[in-house]
């Protein structure tokens, strides 16, 4: 498939990367660029040959916002009838996205990197929620999961105090995974990829799935369906071989079903 505003490629063994090509915008997220974003996602959640996926921008901006152009004279009846935040289609993926960030990830920038399983970011990274400097409010999940990921008064200080976080606070906040310098961030998002994608895809599906019901339920649901996909681990066959290779002290050689 052809898209405009996005570039695809498989740099390594079991990796899928989408970057986000708008320079002259910074990356900034309107209608098609998401939907192409979107669109790729889940061609590599279909694709055999890939495990694992990162989404990425330039080293100056992962997206540095919602493109403001687009919304200005966009009423609340076509906000709604559109439905412009509704990006649950990146949460509804089975394989993980790594967020590769290095400069600015704003406004539905930071929500878009927040919506991935986990985040690599460079020393250059900052996060940010602005919204509330054009007289409006995040949209895409920001007052949700940043609340979740720093806590309730750093939440508070970003979106309604319009404050940055670095690179490092985000790691320390639990926002971010790691921080690299700028010149290898990426390398290293691809290496983590690699790395998960080589791992047995259905129980890296399954666990996928579990995590993410403990951050949206209560402590015994979450248990309960963690329980349940753990059971459904020792219907694959990677189950036999992984447990046989232990047993054989032997690599495994993982079949993905």
């Amino acid at each position: 498939m052809t898209y405009e505003m996005i570039l695809t490629e498989k740099p390594a063994d079991g990796v899928g990367v989408v970057r986000l090509n708008r320079p002259q915008a910074l990356n900034a997220l309107n209608s098609q660029i998401t939907r192409e974003v979107f669109e790729a996602l889940e061609a590599f959640d279909r694709d055999e040959a890939v495990g694992c996926m990162v989404l990425t921008g330039s080293d100056k901006a992962f997206a540095a916002g919602a493109d403001i152009k687009q919304m200005l004279d966009v009423s609340a009846v076509q906000m709604m009838q559109d439905d412009f935040t509704d990006w649950s289609r990146l949460t509804r993926l089975g394989k993980p996205v790594i967020a590769a960030v290095s400069g600015w990830a704003l406004g539905g920038g930071c929500e878009m990197a927040m919506m991935c399983d986990m985040i690599v970011a460079s020393e250059t990274a900052r996060f940010g929620q602005p919204e509330i400097t054009i007289g409006i409010m995040p949209g895409a999940g920001g007052t949700q999961r940043l609340t979740r990921a720093v806590g309730k008064a750093v939440a508070m200080e970003v979106m309604l105090g319009n404050r940055h976080l670095t690179a490092q606070e985000a790691q320390t906040a639990g926002l971010v995974n790691r921080v690299y310098p700028v010149e290898s961030y990426f390398a290293e998002a691809v290496a983590l990829a690699g790395k998960i994608a080589a791992m047995p895809r259905v129980a890296v599906r399954l666990i996928k799935d579990a995590v993410n019901k403990a951050y949206e339920t209560g402590l015994t649901q979450a248990l309960e369906y963690e329980k349940r996909n753990f059971y459904l681990t020792f219907s694959t066959e990677d189950k036999v071989e992984g447990m046989s290779a232990f047993v054989e002290k032997r690599p495994a050689q993982w079949k993905h079903r």
